[in-house]
């Protein structure tokens, strides 16, 4: 008779849970296990609802940051890449709201200032979009350069997140 080991039971167990919100810029999905944060994209395909208490937490924080109440987020994410794309992507979070960084200076911020091209390619892996803030990120010369979630969407992005840090500054 087989038996489970209790890593296979734990996997056996662990429900995904998955959510769906509307944004001005179109349908972000949310997926989420027990106890982390999954992905948060734009443009999945059809997924059955299946919220629970983080993706519903996680659409709260979504809406106020739509709405402009909400500046920073406080969600457990779990992270599922390389051990460079992870360092790249906890690289994005310090960049603050209302502002830009270039591809370089993330490279630099990992100590890997020769790894420009490796950085936009991890940035452009980035599963959660928005919270994890690729979109901060642009091109040495100010260009809106790469985005997963489309150029559109990264342009409305900073100039919604420059117009609030504004308010905020007055």
């Amino acid at each position: 008779m087989a038996q489970l080991s209790n890593t296979s039971i734990m996997e056996a167990t662990m429900s995904l849970f998955y959510d769906m919100m509307d944004t001005p810029i179109g349908t972000l999905t949310i997926e989420a296990d027990n106890h982390h944060i999954l992905k948060i994209l734009f443009d999945w395909d059809d997924i059955e609802v299946r919220p629970n208490a983080l993706t519903q937490k996680c659409k709260t924080q979504l809406r106020e940051y739509f709405e402009g109440t909400r500046t920073e987020f406080d969600l457990p994410m779990k992270f599922q890449g390389t051990a460079f794309q992870e360092q790249v992507w906890k690289a994005l979070l310090p960049v603050p709201f209302g502002e830009t960084a270039t591809y370089g200076e993330q490279a630099e911020r990992i100590n890997k200032a020769k790894a420009v091209r490796a950085v936009g390619a991890a940035n452009g892996q980035n599963k959660h979009t928005i919270v994890v803030p690729c979109h901060r990120i642009i091109g040495a010369n100010g260009s809106l350069t790469g985005y997963g979630g489309g150029m559109h969407r990264k342009k409305w992005l900073l100039e919604h997140e420059q117009k609030i840090a504004g308010k905020i500054l007055l």
